[in-house]
């Protein structure tokens, strides 16, 4: 049965070049999407690693404060008195630019027995860090006040940076060198992955060092965690405070919930967008490839009027259409699925392969259900073709 199927496919391969194409694209686009999903879906449901609710961020211009360490210091421990002082603020910790939601990103490079590790985004830990963010060590310790007087630095970092230097291996106790590989620095903890770029993105490479003096001078944030009452009328006055502390410096006020959702926004809405273009596009393939379906069984009512003459039954008839429609898919798709084999094996975008391997299936289910449903109405069409009336017109 099969065998005369391909015969009938190839004796009609000029009029199924159309149809081939049009699966063929099909797919790719619908790869491309399921791709997309798959990404976004698999970082969505990993923990976020942090506590973002009920935090603010305050940003300054520290351009007009002085450079004398010494003073800094004083200045900074009183800004942070004052505020923790306030009843609606619970904890208080000064950040530079990069921290969870933020438009900044301050990245270095790790080395590791020769082995360069890129792009690892660097976090400074000032006092309170951990209680504002409710960070979740998995393995190790937070820093304390003996890491400052040791030769060599300490740091924490994540797990996904863990896995990518250690492997299955622990991480507590190794020595890093820097971005120059120059100074050794050791690792005294691992943190549980936190997703600063919002819920749809991977969390990447992560180290924690800990603030000195000299981070001070570029101290341009201040991260709080209030109370639940705090509301409109405690911002107001705290912006007031904050504007008094500043002199001729523009003061902004930010919450992390807002600033989520504005990350997730620049997420969604492309996505949203590229699934509405694809799904016109899949509807008008569809349209297509009935049409296509429907202009060829026209074409064959003597050929089917034939069959159903010296015996064969509708649903047979049925079956025969809806059974080419299905082998041509097949076709269509092991060139389709040539191509998209070639993302996993050549890691495109520096993607997990999960991701490539699950759109591929998805897509492959979907163009089957998208041609078998296409065939269905027309194979049944041809079924209810009359032997006599097929034979006459012939």
């Amino acid at each position: 049965m099969f065998k005369h199927l391909f015969k009938l496919i190839w004796n009609k391969r000029k009029q199924n070049f159309l149809f081939l194409s049009e699966i063929l694209v099909s797919f790719l686009v619908i790869f491309a999407v399921f791709s997309f999903l798959t990404f976004y879906y698999q970082n969505y449901t990993k923990p976020l690693g942090f506590e973002y609710k009920r935090v603010w961020a305050i940003n300054y211009d520290n351009g007009g404060l002085t450079k004398n360490s010494d003073s800094l210091q004083i200045f900074y421990r009183n800004l942070r008195n004052s505020l923790k002082a306030m009843p609606q603020i619970e904890a208080v910790t000064f950040s530079g630019a990069n921290f969870p939601y933020s438009n900044s990103n301050i990245s270095t490079n790790l080395n590791k027995d020769g082995k360069t590790f890129d792009w690892v985004n660097v976090y400074t830990d000032a006092e309170d860090y951990v209680k504002v963010w409710n960070l979740q060590l998995v393995a190790g310790r937070w820093f304390n006040e003996n890491d400052q007087l040791t030769k060599n630095r300490s740091i924490i970092i994540n797990e996904t940076l863990q896995t990518a230097i250690f492997g299955k291996g622990s991480a507590v106790g190794q020595f890093l060198g820097d971005f120059e590989d120059k100074n050794r620095m050791k690792v005294v903890g691992v943190v549980q992955d936190i997703k600063a770029n919002g819920d749809y993105w991977p969390a990447g490479n992560a180290m924690f060092k800990k603030s000195d003096t000299s981070d001070l001078r570029y101290t341009q944030n201040i991260l709080i965690k209030v109370s639940e009452d705090a509301n409109a009328a405690f911002e107001g006055r705290l912006y007031k405070f904050m504007t008094n502390t500043f002199k001729n410096s523009t003061i902004g006020i930010e919450h992390l919930t807002e600033m989520r959702d504005a990350k997730n926004e620049v997420t969604i809405i492309p996505m949203i967008i590229f699934t509405i273009i694809a799904g016109f596009l899949i509807i008008n393939v569809a349209l297509g490839l009935f049409g296509v379906m429907w202009y060829n069984i026209n074409k064959r009512r003597q050929e089917i009027g034939l069959r159903r003459a010296i015996g064969a039954s509708g649903s047979n008839v049925s079956y025969q259409l809806v059974q080419e429609a299905l082998i041509l898919a097949t076709l269509s798709l092991a060139v389709g699925c040539f191509f998209a084999v070639q993302f996993p094996l050549l890691n495109v975008f520096n993607v997990p392969s999960s991701v490539y391997l699950i759109a591929m299936l998805l897509a492959v289910a979907f163009i089957y259900l998208l041609v078998f449903a296409c065939a269905l109405y027309p194979g049944k069409q041809a079924a209810a073709i009359h032997p006599a009336i097929a034979l006459h017109e012939e």
